[in-house]
């Protein structure tokens, strides 16, 4: 009986024209465009210049600034009223004001100061402006520091920082194994949950619940396509991140696969548990947004689960996408094995178990 009821399950899929499109463009489409919208680099800062010394110093500094590749100088002004009136009309992000003296200063005491000014207005690019620029200024400062200690003691330390799994620091590379995880809960979430509630709509339910189908059958006939489609997205989403970015698996591919698989099989679950409770196709697709929205937000996908409110940080163990994103980015950017993802593996079981049993008993089925 299954054996059947997979067969109308995959006729039903293929027989819509819009399903088998968005199975293939969403993966592509999400991880070709999504990485460069969702991006918390902040570039193309427009930098308003301040050089009340006009040395040599004050000149490298300023070259320094503009090729680090953050900062467009968009102004250079006699006065930092004259720059703050670029700040009022955005043309201007932020303002390096350097004193008078600046040469002076460090030829004679060894040191002295900057002025940065950041409009806040935007809090995102006002801080991680500052930062940037504090950071340049630092780099310099040492490169000084350099030129003076080798002259006076030619045994310095030279301190080298290397980057771990990331190594060109690039936010693309820590985002498109999260946005894997968002299709594989878009596609294999929302169409189960759209599944039974549109058979509902279309009256065919009420021929299914005449037959002698016992309602795990009923379950796993809706569930196993998905979890077919569910490998065909995430395969798809490899091919689209080594085309686009280069990026492949650090770790065992396979690894991925097994734990995708328990993930598609508690999402599906879940969809199939709010298919159940719904009687219209805009009530089951609200309460999917309600839900995913949620699990997406408390998942770490844009923001470190660390970075939140402790009742948030607890909170966030019942989404299962939270599990899937760390396997994903442990095994494709550190290589972590089957043996370091013991507490994903066991969380995404109990949701499979969790979720499956509650779509098997909550189907109410009427012979």
């Amino acid at each position: 009986m299954l054996k059947y009821l997979l067969e109308k399950e995959f006729k039903q899929f293929f027989r819509n024209k819009a399903l088998p499109k968005m199975a293939v463009i969403m993966p592509f489409m999400a991880i070709l465009i999504f990485p460069l919208v969702a991006n918390f680099e902040i570039k193309n800062i427009n930098l308003a210049i301040v050089d009340h010394d006009k040395s040599s110093t004050s000149r490298q500094l300023i070259e320094k600034v503009a090729a680090g590749g953050y900062f467009t100088i968009s102004d250079v002004a006699e006065s930092y009223a004259e720059a703050m009136n670029g700040i009022e009309v955005n043309r201007s992000d932020i303002i390096l004001e350097i004193p008078a003296r600046l040469e002076n200063d460090l030829q004679r005491e060894g040191k002295t100061t900057v002025q940065i000014s950041a409009n806040a207005v935007s809090a995102i690019k006002g801080g991680l402006g500052s930062t940037y620029l504090a950071g340049i200024i630092g780099e310099y400062n040492i490169e000084i520091n350099g030129k003076i200690t080798t002259v006076m003691n030619p045994h310095s330390i030279t301190i080298t920082p290397r980057f771990w799994y990331n190594p060109r620091l690039l936010y693309t590379y820590f985002m498109v194994p999260a946005l894997m995880v968002m299709v594989l809960a878009m596609v294999c979430g929302f169409l189960p949950a759209l599944n039974i509630v549109g058979e509902k709509e279309s009256g065919t339910i009420e021929q299914i619940n005449v037959t002698p189908i016992s309602k795990l059958n009923f379950i796993l006939s809706k569930l196993l396509p998905y979890w077919i489609i569910g490998f065909v997205v995430l395969t798809i989403s490899f091919l689209a991140a080594w085309v686009a970015y280069g990026l492949t698996p650090v770790g065992s591919i396979g690894t991925i696969y097994l734990f995708a698989a328990l993930f598609v099989l508690a999402f599906s679950g879940f969809g199939l548990v709010i298919s159940n409770y719904a009687s219209t196709l805009q009530q089951a697709m609200f309460m999917m947004f309600f839900f995913v929205l949620t699990f997406i937000f408390m998942s770490g996908l844009y923001t470190p689960v660390a970075n939140m409110p402790q009742w948030a940080q607890n909170l966030s163990i019942i989404s299962p996408l939270k599990y899937i994103i760390v396997v994903l980015r442990q095994v494709y950017l550190k290589g972590s094995t089957f043996t370091e993802l013991h507490t994903p593996f066991w969380m995404l079981t109990s949701f499979a178990i969790f979720f499956n049993g509650w779509a098997v008993l909550s189907y109410r089925k009427k012979s």
